[in-house]
């Protein structure tokens, strides 16, 4: 086995372990002293530690879970420059390490902040078109849910029409898509049964609850 074929090993593990590491679960606990995953929704995800523990947790837990999936990928094409599918794989690893973390037993997140850090270093424009389209779904429907399905759905469509790379990126950008719209399919149901959590400051509500 050649140094090359050992790096490329190296990178997809670090990928895993790096994606993987739980950051809503790390804050909430450190910050509150709760399990995430007892509480809202139940996922250790950006949105829900959001709702739960307040608005700083919230975009703390999504830079850091975006940043580990940029880093990923600028990693492979620091070693490997132009070897998109060396990136493509790191950074589809970075999302599966964080949708099935194997430090909370396989119980991840969504994989949305992850995956926005993972095409923020192959497609910056499409990776803005999807987050114009997250923030006006989130603001008009009021759910974090709904922006990440629409800017799930966008993106391959911006990264297909707008966005220059390589094909390679843009299949793998809609079969992550499709993906994390798959593991939307529970806000779904809820969101059809009008029982899906709203976007809420977390910080704020506990605020208003001790005060009365």
């Amino acid at each position: 086995m050649n140094t090359q074929v050992i790096l490329m090993i190296v990178l997809a593990i670090i990928s895993y372990l790096l994606g993987g590491i739980p950051t809503g679960y790390l804050i909430a606990r450190k910050t509150m002293g709760i399990d995430i995953r007892e509480h809202g929704s139940g996922n250790p995800g950006a949105a829900n530690v959001y709702r739960t523990v307040g608005a700083k947790a919230g975009w703390a837990t999504f830079i850091i879970d975006a940043f580990k999936g940029f880093v990923c990928v600028r990693l492979a094409l620091f070693f490997f420059p132009n070897n998109y599918i060396l990136a493509i794989a790191c950074g589809t690893i970075a999302i599966a390490g964080h949708m099935w973390t194997p430090y909370l037993k396989f119980r991840g997140g969504k994989g949305v902040a992850t995956a926005a850090g993972v095409f923020a270093a192959m497609m910056p424009i499409p990776i803005i078109v999807a987050f114009v389209v997250f923030a006006a779904a989130v603001w008009y429907s009021g759910h974090i849910s709904v922006g990440s399905i629409f800017a799930a759905a966008v993106l391959p469509i911006a990264a297909w029409t707008v966005g220059g790379q390589p094909k390679e990126v843009n299949i793998m950008a809609t079969i992550i898509a499709l993906v994390v719209i798959y593991k939307h399919i529970p806000n779904m149901k809820r969101l059809l049964a009008k029982k899906e959590l709203n976007f809420e400051d977390g910080s704020k509500k506990r605020k208003e609850q001790a005060d009365k």
